[in-house]
């Protein structure tokens, strides 16, 4: 193989950018390029040569690995790539955008034969530095083949999920149930505090098994992906505990939003009919409003 074709140009040298640049130092040949030209002393101390502009490691590299901060950034950083002479052969998105943008970003790529695959990151700066990284892959199975030699110098676990877009959809899912859930447990450490509960209970009570685990493992795994509501915690049971957790909150001066919001569907359940069968049966209501089969049950 070249050495053109064994090179691998990072854009993007900030935080991400640069932790994957460490990550691959001394494993390939590394050319970087940022548009903030003070970014080049972050990684003086690397093996990676800088590019003054992007036509440039164009020219040099054969794999581009894109850390940007914006969609917008991407498409138009992609577009001068594919036009550049040579272009690179592969173009690697790990920068955090929409399964739509990363499909855009494939046509791109596409109309000037250029492979692409998104490779999103289901990790911190620390753990990518030090080549833990767990890659979340959507692309073509040959384009991804192609990616692999540049993902596996950064990786710990690499996991192609389907075409281009689901690897940034999934990203997009666990970010968006990282975040929802980081409200809830600030409002429930509020309601906690002020009934004198310290917080360090609270967290060593969830962490346990039967915890925050327990509703993905057994209600989502055993139950809404089998179709399986009979018995179990019935819903105007967990009814009833959501709105003591609503008067709660109430009398304790706590606000709340997330907790708030997610009562509504409980009183929406309960008055369909479904008062007495297993709480995860609200996994119902998104099926219709959807268009979604989270079980063949329920087909």
């Amino acid at each position: 193989m070249e050495q053109r074709q064994r090179t691998v140009g990072i854009v993007g040298l900030g935080n991400a950018g640069s932790a994957m640049a460490t990550a691959l130092s001394g494993k390939m040949p590394l050319v970087g390029f940022d548009a903030n030209p003070e970014r080049r002393q972050s990684v003086a101390h690397l093996a990676l040569e800088w590019a003054p502009s992007l036509a440039v490691l164009a020219q040099q590299v054969g794999t581009v690995v894109l850390s940007l901060p914006k969609p917008e950034i991407s498409k138009a950083v992609v577009t001068e790539l594919v036009h550049a002479t040579p272009a690179p052969e592969l173009i690697i998105e790990t920068s955090t955008i929409t399964p739509q943008v990363a499909q855009e970003l494939q046509a791109i790529c596409q109309a000037r034969q250029v492979r692409f695959v998104d490779a999103a990151i289901a990790n911190g700066v620390a753990s990518m530095a030090a080549g833990q990284i767990t890659f979340l892959v959507g692309g073509e199975p040959e384009d991804v083949a192609y990616a692999h030699p540049a993902l596996e110098g950064m990786a710990e676990s690499i996991r192609h999920l389907g075409p281009v877009g689901t690897g940034m959809g999934a990203k997009v899912v666990i970010n968006a149930v990282a975040h929802a859930v980081m409200v809830v447990l600030i409002e429930a450490g509020a309601m906690a505090t002020k009934l004198g509960l310290p917080m360090q209970t609270l967290v060593d009570i969830l962490r346990r098994p039967d915890g925050l685990v327990r509703p993905l493992t057994h209600r989502v795994q055993e139950r809404i992906m089998q179709g399986q509501y009979e018995g179990g915690m019935s819903v105007s049971n967990a009814r009833k505990d959501s709105t003591l957790a609503l008067q709660t909150a109430q009398e304790l001066g706590v606000p709340l939003y997330a907790i708030q919001a997610a009562h509504t569907p409980y009183e929406i359940a309960e008055s369909l009919g479904m008062g007495q069968l297993d709480y995860a049966v609200l996994a119902t209501l998104w099926e219709q409003w959807s268009g979604v089969q989270f079980s063949p049950k329920t087909m």
